[in-house]
C-alpha cells in the first residue's frame, strides 16, 4: 500500500470508530464498489483534491447541487458576507422573502414557499400537507424512488437503500409501511390499478419527474401527463420531488421541461448554492395550510438559515444573468453521452448509457433502463472494478450503479475528453475483456 493509499485507510480507520460505518450518509462507505473512500481536502472548479495528495475529476458534485461547480467565487463571496452579519438568526430577515420570489419566478406552481434544512424534510412535510389537505391517508411512490429518508419513504426505496441491498429499514413500523403504496415507474397503468383499488384512499401520487436515484431514468412520452391526469381524477394531489432536477433539468426545473404543473414540489441541494437547504411548495390555497396560517405543524430553527439563503439566491442570480449556462449543460451532457456509447460500443449488449441533460447513468445491461426492475439488471460487480478503474485514471464517479453522474458549468470539453479517455481503459478491465 503507497503512502496516499495509506492515508485513506487511516483516516477510514479513525473514522469507523466514532461514526457509524465511518461516513455521515451511507453511499460514501464505498459499500457497493468495495475498497477505502477518498478523503476529500479542497475543492475548485469540477477538481477534488484528495487526503492522498492527488486530483481528481469529479463527477459528484457534492450529488447535484453544485451547478456551477466547486467554490464559484461569487457563491463564496456572499456566503463570507452573510457568516459576517451572522452565521443564523431563528427570526426572519429579508434574504428569505427574497430568496421565495427568485423560486416562485422560476417555478411558477409553487405560489406560496416554506423553507426547510434538507430535501427529507421537505419530501416529508409536502406529505403531511397533502395528507391533511385531502383527508386521505396513503401515499403512492415508485419502485426505485428515493424522496429522502422518512419512515414513510423507506418502502422499496432507490439510492443508498437499493445500493446497500436494503429496500427497506429496520424501525419502520409496518403500519408506516403499510401506508405507502408502490407502482412501477413509466407504467401508468400500474398507477391507475392501484388508484383503483385503493379509491379515495391516496393523499397524493410522489415522483421524481426524472428518476435519478435508480440512476437515470428519463419519463416516456406521455408518462408525467398521465400521472397528472389520473392524480385528477381520482382527487389525489401530485408531489414532484424536484431535489435532484430542481433548476438542474432547467431553469424551470422538471416541471418546466416536461409543461407538467404540479400540485406541490420539493426541492433542496442546488437551491442552497451548495449549503444545507430544502424547500416545498405548491398552490396557494395548499400552502396556506401550513402554519402558523393553517393547523399543518412544520417548523425548524435553522429553516431560511441566512448563509444558506445568500448562497442560493446569488447562485439563482447568476443563472439568471447567464441563461446559456443551461445550453452549456446540455452540449456538454451530450458530447458525453457520445463519448461514453462510443467507447462502450464493442459491449452494446451488456451496457447502456441514458441521460437528462447533465445528468447521465452508464448501466451495466442492456438498454433501456425504463424502471426499477429494468435497472435491477445491471452487472454490480461490473460497475465496482469499472469505477475502481475510473479512479485509478483520476476520474471520481458516484460509487454506486443506482447513482447519477452530475455535470457543472466548471466542467468543460478537456473534462469530457479526460472522462471518455479514462472509460474506453476501464471498461474492458470492467467486463473482463483483454484489449
Amino acid at each position: 500500500m503507497d503512502a496516499a493509499a495509506d492515508r485513506n485507510a487511516a483516516l477510514f480507520d479513525r473514522a469507523r470508530r466514532v461514526l457509524p460505518g465511518g461516513v455521515n450518509s451511507p453511499v460514501r462507505a464505498f459499500g457497493a464498489v468495495g475498497g477505502t473512500p477518498v478523503f476529500v481536502r479542497s475543492a475548485k472548479g469540477c477538481r477534488l483534491l484528495g487526503e492522498d495528495g492527488r486530483t481528481y475529476l469529479d463527477m459528484v458534485g457534492s450529488w447535484g447541487p453544485l451547478l456551477l461547480g466547486h467554490a464559484h467565487p461569487r457563491i463564496v463571496k456572499a456566503i463570507r458576507e452573510a457568516a459576517g452579519d451572522g452565521t443564523s438568526f431563528g427570526m426572519p430577515s429579508a434574504v428569505e422573502v427574497e430568496m421565495a420570489e427568485a423560486v416562485a419566478r422560476a417555478m411558477p406552481s409553487l405560489e406560496m414557499v416554506r423553507f426547510t434544512c434538507s430535501g427529507t424534510e421537505a419530501a416529508m412535510s409536502a406529505v403531511r400537507l397533502a395528507r391533511a389537505a385531502t383527508g386521505r391517508d396513503l401515499v403512492l411512490k415508485f419502485a426505485g424512488g428515493y424522496h429522502g429518508h422518512a419512515d414513510g419513504f423507506l418502502v422499496e426505496a432507490g439510492s443508498g437503500a437499493a445500493t446497500g441491498g436494503v429496500p427497506s429499514s429496520p424501525g419502520v413500523p409496518a403500519s408506516v409501511a403499510g401506508a405507502t403504496l408502490t407502482a412501477r415507474y413509466n407504467d401508468l397503468a400500474d398507477v391507475e390499478r392501484l388508484l383503483r383499488a385503493h379509491a379515495g384512499r391516496v393523499a397524493c401520487v410522489a415522483v421524481e419527474p426524472v428518476a435519478g436515484n435508480m440512476g437515470v431514468v428519463p419519463p416516456e412520452p406521455g408518462f408525467l401527463e398521465g400521472l397528472r391526469g389520473l392524480c385528477d381524477g381520482h382527487g389525489a394531489l401530485l408531489l414532484f420531488d424536484e431535489v435532484i432536477s430542481g433548476f438542474r433539468a432547467g431553469p424551470g426545473g422538471a416541471q418546466g421541461l416536461y409543461g407538467v404543473r404540479p400540485d406541490l414540489t420539493a426541492l433542496g441541494k442546488i437551491i442552497g448554492g451548495g449549503l444545507p437547504v430544502g424547500a416545498y411548495g405548491g398552490r396557494r390555497v395548499l400552502m396556506e395550510r401550513v402554519a402558523p396560517s393553517g393547523p399543518v405543524y412544520q417548523a425548524g430553527t435553522l429553516s431560511g438559515n441566512p448563509l444558506a439563503m445568500r448562497a442560493g439566491l446569488e447562485m439563482l442570480r447568476i443563472l439568471a444573468e447567464q441563461p446559456q449556462v443551461f445550453a452549456r449543460l446540455e452540449s456538454l451532457g451530450a458530447d458525453l453521452e457520445a463519448g461514453l456509447r462510443d467507447a462502450a460500443a464493442p459491449f452494446a449488449d451488456r451496457t447502456c448509457v441514458q441521460r437528462v441533460g447533465s445528468l447521465l447513468t452508464l448501466f451495466f445491461c442492456p438498454g433501456p433502463v425504463r424502471n426499477f426492475e429494468d435497472a435491477l439488471r445491471a452487472d454490480r460487480a461490473a460497475f465496482g472494478r469499472f469505477f475502481h478503474g475510473m479512479l485509478r485514471r483520476g476520474v471520481h464517479l458516484p460509487p454506486a450503479q443506482f447513482e447519477a453522474w452530475f455535470l457543472s458549468a466548471a466542467h468543460g470539453d478537456e473534462e469530457i475528453g479526460q472522462a471518455v479517455a479514462a472509460a474506453r481503459e476501464a471498461l474492458p478491465e470492467a467486463l473482463g475483456v483483454r484489449p
